[in-house]
């Protein structure tokens, strides 16, 4: 086979593209199908876990008083003995209060408890459960931080799939094919025409996951918080730091990852607050309910009450003063920079939580549509024997070198992706001579 160095021509454009939208697909397809099934159920994590831990966390309500908070959280620590770290009022008068123990073992173990009767429930692993299993296997999570970052290469090679896909799809004068699927040419054109109408979803969806990634989330969380303790732009912070992460305490949102907890000198004759009484605060401040409580650990520690709800205008952090009440520090959506808003929008509506059930159903159909383009894929490859191996090359040198400075460009802009691009280049062109 000779190369030329003449000017391309559409045909060579095409097979360069076709030849790098092969070897990207032949990289994601797995990933895509792994993330599509596992983000469609997460979608509707509420209303599956209303259904699956119901006994856990719903209660028959009664016409006698609450017990006291301080008094569930009591009753939890003398069943399952340890430390306090977590407690959540219960939002609802059917709710069950929930109390997060951090045992003698070292096991974070959540405790359901009846707030009319002061009965246990059940309880469950922290992160335990079958949402955190979802979770955890729609990140690769379970399998270590090389699985995981695996995540962020297929997410990058998703977008530059899309790009060179549409680049294939282009009618170019055709009319079969481009919106509607012919007989002749079924999983061809099922592919190209559902690709053309979740492009965008897959864009959207592989770039709003990004800020959970291992390197570049990571990155550009450091960068998006660029002062000294981590908060969002807007927030005056005149008060000591400790050396300890809000994200050490409970999950948080991606813009106040970094954020670190105040320090308050201990107070040697006042009087710390009882969880009862932080609630009561906690409550009086306006903070919504569903809120999660972080009890101080130490006689520097602060309360922490964090609420991150589906409505992001009411998501809100509130630190006080274990022994004044006072608040020290008060973040709210509303707070974060222009960066950190368009990302965590992104989040919650990646999370299928910005516009409700409307959005949890298109972002359905947008994962019924992958896991569809992945099945075409795969049946027009097999189709293809005994050729299996990448589309031809193209027989012009430009067409092949601009494509992949290109495709640079992307590997730039996500480095885990850009490292691989650069592996399968070195085993293209290894191809190329052993075929030669």
């Amino acid at each position: 086979m000779s190369i030329s160095v003449r000017a391309p021509r559409p045909a060579d454009w095409y097979r360069a593209v076709w030849r790098w939208h092969f070897y990207a697909g032949l990289l994601v397809l797995p990933f895509l199908i792994l993330l599509a099934v596992t983000g469609a159920i997460y979608l509707f994590r509420s209303e599956i876990e209303q259904i699956i831990y119901r006994d856990l966390k719903s209660v028959a309500v009664s016409t006698q008083a609450a017990l006291p908070h301080q008094r569930l959280a009591t009753i939890a620590l003398a069943a399952y003995p340890g430390t306090l770290f977590k407690y959540v009022p219960p939002a609802l008068a059917s709710n069950a209060a929930e109390a997060t123990i951090k045992t003698v073992a070292g096991e974070n173990l959540a405790i359901y408890i009846d707030p009319y009767r002061g009965t246990i429930l059940g309880c469950l692993p922290e992160k335990g459960g079958v949402l955190w299993t979802l979770r955890h296997l729609h990140s690769l999570a379970y399998f270590g931080p090389v699985a995981n970052a695996l995540i962020e290469v297929a997410a990058g090679w998703s977008i530059l799939l899309v790009l060179s896909g549409i680049f294939l799809w282009w009618p170019r004068g055709r009319r079969g094919g481009v919106v509607t699927v012919r007989r002749r040419t079924l999983w061809r054109d099922l592919h190209a025409v559902t690709g053309i109408f979740v492009a965008f979803f897959i864009v959207f969806l592989a770039v709003t996951g990004m800020p959970w990634s291992l390197v570049w989330g990571k990155t550009v969380n450091q960068w998006a918080n660029g002062n000294n303790f981590g908060y969002p732009e807007g927030v005056r912070v005149s008060v000591p730091m400790s050396d300890e992460h809000l994200d050490h305490l409970a999950p948080t949102s991606w813009s106040l990852k970094q954020a670190q907890v105040p320090f308050q000198p201990p107070h040697h004759v006042a009087k710390a607050m009882t969880l009862d009484q932080a609630v009561v605060r906690f409550d009086a401040l306006g903070l919504s309910r569903g809120y999660a409580i972080n009890p101080p650990l130490s006689a520097s520690a602060v309360y922490t009450g964090s609420v991150y709800p589906n409505d992001l205008l009411r998501q809100r952090v509130i630190h006080l003063d274990q022994y004044s009440g006072k608040a020290l520090l008060d973040m709210r959506y509303a707070d974060y920079g222009p960066l950190g808003k368009a990302l965590e929008w992104g989040i919650n509506v990646h999370l299928g939580q910005q516009f409700g059930l409307a959005n949890q159903l298109v972002l359905l159909v947008a994962c019924i549509a992958i896991v569809i383009l992945c099945v075409s894929a795969a049946l027009m490859w097999w189709q293809r024997r005994p050729v299996l191996g990448p589309p031809p090359l193209p027989l012009n040198l430009a067409a092949q070198g601009l494509v992949v400075a290109l495709m640079a460009i992307g590997g730039l802009i996500f480095p885990l992706t850009g490292l691989s691009m650069l592996v399968i280049w070195l085993f293209d062109m290894l191809l190329v001579r052993r075929r030669r």
